[in-house]
C-alpha cells in the first residue's frame, strides 16, 4: 500500500492518480431532499455487510475502498449513481453501461432511486466488486498463471 504524503489517502499502486482534498459526507447532502441521504446511508449498510470497509468523501463521490477503491456513489437531486468495479463485464438492464478499464476491471455503472433496488442483485455485485476491491482476482490469476 501507498500513502499520498499530501493527504494521507491510501492506494495499492504507487504514486496513484488522484486529486488531494478533504471533504466530509455533510458536502454531498448540503441542499438535497433527506431522501437522498437515506437512500446513501442503505447503501452504506449494504457496503458493510461485505466486510470491512473505508468510507472516502471525495470532491465529487464518496468512494469505498478496502485495499483498492471497488465501489462509488455520488449524489444527485433525486438519486444516486455510481458503479462497482467486477473482474468480469457482466451485462445487465440495471447497469447503464459498462467501462473496461483493464482485462479484470470492468467499471459497472449504476443509478438508485429508491432504497428497494438495493436488493439482493445488488448485494451480490457489491460483494463481488468486494473481492475486487481486496484483490482477491489478481492473487487467484497469479497462482494460477504457469511460470
Amino acid at each position: 500500500m501507498w500513502t499520498c504524503p499530501r493527504c494521507r489517502r491510501r492506494f495499492a499502486n504507487r504514486n496513484q492518480s488522484h486529486s488531494c482534498g478533504r471533504h466530509d459526507l455533510a458536502h454531498h447532502f448540503r441542499g438535497k431532499d433527506r431522501s437522498i441521504r437515506a437512500l446513501y446511508d442503505a447503501v452504506r449498510r449494504a457496503v458493510a455487510e461485505c466486510g470491512p470497509v473505508i468510507v472516502i468523501p471525495e470532491k465529487t463521490r464518496i468512494a469505498f475502498q478496502v485495499r483498492m477503491s471497488f465501489a462509488q456513489v455520488t449524489p444527485h437531486q433525486r438519486w444516486l449513481d455510481g458503479h462497482v468495479v467486477l473482474a468480469r463485464r457482466l451485462p445487465h438492464p440495471r447497469f447503464r453501461r459498462i467501462d473496461t478499464i483493464s482485462a479484470r476491471n470492468h467499471v459497472h455503472h449504476f443509478r438508485l432511486t429508491t432504497p428497494a433496488e438495493i436488493d439482493e442483485d445488488f448485494r451480490a455485485w457489491l460483494r463481488e466488486a468486494y473481492a475486487v476491491g481486496k484483490q482477491e482476482h489478481v492473487r487467484r490469476s497469479a497462482k494460477h498463471t504457469p511460470r
